[in-house]
């Protein structure tokens, strides 16, 4: 079963490729060890000398959009200490792609075309999940705001829960369980508190353009439309550091030249979407260790 398993795998990564670079993307590699990372305080980096091992591409794909880029994509490995369990693993493999010019919901659209183009391609191989293929082809994907998810589903309001400090709790438990089972969801607006990364939105000052992609309760993707604002962000990744020092975690220096290179992008747009949960739900695996070639455990 694992041959077969990182044989799907493989064919899958070719398929995202050829996707990409059939709609202009420049597929890129960027250094995984780096002397600072973005503070992201609910994440705990792991240290490689006096560096770290990346959490993610961001840094670098957005420098590179600075520099011109305008369209990017990565397949890269990242890392994250004590993410262990039945979807999670310290070191995952991760697909990621920024554009300039980009919106949030342009984002939301060409994710589902990249998802349906995958399914269409496996729909007739044998191996493959039936039913998560027959519902990434669904032609209409839920869009639903945080705030309806939560009024629909949680036993208290998204305000409250944040409040209460007990958002987390509360969407893990009560609402994600109830997303995409019947059509993939986007789930979005989140409040600008936790979207450390993303733009404001223009309408509400309240959240923040971001959304999250779920599919039969499986978060599988996080996009925004970028923030560009250089004095926000600097202020944010302060806010942040703040809290992860609180709780022991250090993510080194501000990352100045980021800040610098930022402030060259006017509008910009990005993803990050986890490829072993996307093997998982595919291949209709019950549990991520089924599709990576070794688990921390087997070393």
């Amino acid at each position: 079963m694992i041959l077969q398993r990182l044989q799907q795998r493989a064919a899958l990564i070719q398929a995202a490729r050829f996707f990409f670079i059939a709609h202009d993307y420049l597929e890129v590699e960027t250094p995984i060890r780096l002397p600072a990372l973005i503070p992201e305080a609910h994440i705990r980096p792991l240290a490689s000398a006096s560096w770290f091992l990346q959490t993610s591409p961001e840094l670098c794909m957005k420098r590179l959009l600075a520099a011109g880029a305008p369209r990017l994509f990565q397949i890269c490995k990242c890392f994250r200490e004590g993410e262990r369990g039945s979807r999670h693993l310290p070191e995952f493999t991760m697909l990621e792609w920024y554009r300039l010019d980009g919106h949030y919901q342009d984002l939301m659209t060409e994710t589902q075309a990249f998802l349906q183009d995958l399914a269409a391609g496996v729909q007739q191989e044998r191996g493959y999940d039936q039913e998560i293929i027959g519902l990434l082809l669904q032609p209409q994907w839920q869009r639903w705001t945080l705030h309806e998810a939560f009024a629909c589903h949680a036993p208290i309001s998204l305000e409250k829960a944040l409040a209460d400090d007990c958002f987390e709790e509360i969407l893990v438990e009560h609402v994600e369980p109830q997303l995409g089972l019947e059509r993939p969801c986007f789930l979005y607006d989140y409040p600008t508190a936790l979207g450390s990364l993303a733009k404001t939105s223009a309408e509400n000052p309240e959240v923040a353009e971001r959304f999250e992609l779920y599919i039969q309760g499986v978060e599988l993707a996080n996009g925004f439309s970028e923030l560009t604002d250089v004095v926000e962000q600097r202020r944010r990744f302060a806010q942040e550091a703040t809290l992860a020092r609180a709780q022991g975690i250090w993510f080194g220096e501000v990352p100045e030249k980021f800040l610098t290179d930022l402030a060259t992008i006017e509008a910009a747009c990005g993803i990050a979407l986890g490829l072993d949960r996307l093997v998982m739900l595919l291949t209709g695996a019950l549990i991520i260790d089924e599709v990576v070639s070794f688990t921390p455990e087997h070393l």
